[in-house]
């Protein structure tokens, strides 16, 4: 491809890359040994929108998350004589590339106008009574954070995190009542990010519901808890903390009301989960991410035929981790909930577990290992909870 071409490709599709995308799929390959299909969409992580593309190699499944402008890029490289078709679908409008055998691209772009209503989808004339934080209602952090406007108008780019936002309040809500407004509770939000959730989880509950509350905010990144720090200074939010580090090793403190874990990677959620059934923690919201520690164990005869098939077999490890975690959240003495966080059409990690202390230990060990050995696996908050005093152990 000429340098002109190439750049003209990467200028077309990066206006296309934006929360409008519904979906690409880069195919027809030059080599049928390497990546024979890319699909890549749109995901809101921590906050951010990226692009995830899943690259198929023969049975296997691959997931790299990009910028926009490094999704353009990679985009271009892939049609740089490894494929040779791409199909773009937006609310903007639709692409069509197809690359000759000389790598000269034919690219079709229709726009599409934009349709009268400009309100996101699912709003409508009663669409502020569904949500805690109201439209047209200033919120210091969310004005800064770019979800609002300085009048109170949300973002329009910004308002799928304005409906995560509330959607997350919502699981809060419900769970005011093993909060006690009679003392301080302690909150630990591990691996919080930009912290979107934790600022609006200290303003809910102090703010809102004047409960007395400490908040404290925890990740590996020192940029991300000095920019957070200068912000809960600014909104002089005196109860809200953010210090650095990991999940595994915090000990700031020896008692917790509420532990919150949004996205920590793979085993973080595991040790999150660990500490926080040592703290006996009263409540546990959790989002799991990346659950990759079954998938790399899974093996079973019985289910051979349906394993081989690298995405299926992923989704299936992510699902099954995440049952495991409930069920040994409940053998804890926790009544667990899977839940819909928000929907797949945003992002495909969207389930949280809540759980509440209540009750006694649910007596479900043995089945837990049975199915840990169906998949020939071990699983780590399996091994942090339930080993530490297994009496055969």
């Amino acid at each position: 491809m000429e340098q002109k071409e190439r750049e003209n490709l990467i200028q077309i599709t990066g206006e296309f890359l934006d929360e409008n995308l519904l979906r690409i799929v880069i195919s027809n390959p030059a080599d049928k040994q390497g990546v024979s299909k890319v699909k890549v969409r749109p995901l809101l992580l921590r906050g951010d929108l990226i692009f995830q593309a899943e690259e198929l190699v023969g049975n296997q499944a691959f997931h790299r998350n990009f910028s926009a402008g490094e999704c353009a890029l990679y985009i271009a490289d892939l049609l740089d004589g490894r494929l040779h078709q791409l199909e773009l679908e937006s609310r903007k409008g639709q692409i069509r590339i197809l690359m000759s055998k000389k790598g000269v691209p034919s690219i079709k772009v229709k726009r599409q106008q934009p349709k009268i209503a400009a309100v996101p989808p699912a709003a409508g004339h009663n669409r502020q009574k569904r949500y805690i934080l109201k439209e047209g209602r200033p919120v210091p952090f969310l004005v800064d954070l770019g979800v609002m406007t300085g009048d109170g108008n949300i973002v329009k780019s910004r308002y799928d995190k304005f409906r995560q936002i509330n959607r997350f309040l919502e699981f809060i809500e419900d769970i005011l009542p093993r909060l006690d407004k009679n003392r301080e509770n302690v909150i630990i939000d591990f691996g919080c990010g930009k912290s979107y959730l934790t600022f609006a989880m200290y303003y809910y509950l102090h703010e809102l519901k004047g409960y007395s509350i400490r908040v404290i905010g925890l990740d590996l990144k020192q940029t991300v808890i000095d920019n957070c720090n200068r912000l809960k200074e600014q909104y002089g939010y005196d109860k809200l903390n953010f210090y650095h580090g990991d999940i595994a090793s915090y000990e700031g403190v020896d008692h917790v009301d509420m532990v919150v874990t949004l996205h920590a990677c793979d085993t973080a959620t595991d040790y999150a989960l660990a500490k926080a059934v040592r703290w006996g923690a009263a409540v546990i919201l959790s989002v799991p991410c990346c659950q990759h520690e079954l998938n790399k164990q899974i093996e079973n005869d019985l289910m051979a035929p349906v394993l081989q098939y690298g995405l299926i077999k992923e989704r299936m490890a992510a699902l099954y981790t995440d049952a495991i975690r409930a069920e040994i959240l409940e053998n804890q003495g926790y009544r667990t909930q899977i839940l819909e966080f928000i929907d797949m059409e945003h992002t495909p990690k969207n389930i949280l577990i809540r759980a509440v202390k209540q009750g006694g230990k649910k007596d479900n060990r043995r089945e837990i290992g049975e199915i840990l050995d169906f998949f020939h696996g071990k699983q780590t908050l399996a091994t942090l909870l339930l080993e530490k005093d297994d009496p055969a152990g």
